[in-house]
């Protein structure tokens, strides 16, 4: 049985349809097992589309819509990948507000694969280091981040990893900074 070291901890996974389906639900799994509540944000209600690759995956029930999600309602945010997902999502005012409001307030933000494009819309990536899927470094460069190729990267309190095969060090990783934000907000 996992240690419940998160209770309390309010997690928005921030997707819309054709996330990669192992980088939004293994995470998820983690951070339910370690006890943190995990709501699906999404810019659409109902049910959102995975993608395993590029076969179809299961769909995934959304929690809170973007419109209706607030920064005070979330101790932290998740990102999947998947490049037509963060596509989607870079052009989204409200997620790049969300993001913008959890980087200033300093909560934490994990994303992995091609999720970084909404950090580099919402103007964050400069003077960062992270990785990401290989094919976007270019893109992470331009927008000013330090971009590095490896399995997980911890900037301040950014988590980012490449891809599926990087998600258990994400997730020890992800798990570590979300308790030491839980830590920080038992001892306030």
């Amino acid at each position: 049985m996992a240690e419940k070291n998160l209770e309390g901890l309010r997690v928005a996974i921030i997707a819309t349809d054709y996330f990669e389906q192992a980088e939004l639900e293994r995470p998820k799994q983690a951070l339910d097992d370690a006890g943190a509540d995990t709501k699906i944000v999404s810019v659409k209600s109902g049910q959102i589309q995975g993608l395993n690759h590029v076969e179809k995956g299961d769909k995934f029930d959304v929690d809170v819509t973007l419109a209706e999600a607030r920064p005070d309602q979330f101790d932290a945010v998740l990102l999947p990948g998947g490049a037509v997902n963060a596509d989607q999502l870079r052009v989204v005012p409200e997620a790049m507000r969300l993001v913008q409001e959890f980087d200033r307030a300093g909560k934490p933000i994990e994303f992995i694969c091609h999720a970084p494009w909404l950090l580099v819309s919402a103007k964050l990536a400069k003077g960062r280091t992270f990785t990401s899927f290989h094919t976007i470094q270019d893109d992470m460069r331009n927008a000013g981040g330090n971009w590095v190729d490896k399995e997980v990267v911890r900037d301040r309190n950014w988590v980012s990893s490449r891809q599926p095969s990087d998600i258990p060090a994400f997730n020890s990783q992800m798990i570590a900074l979300f308790a030491e934000a839980v830590s920080s907000r038992r001892a306030a």
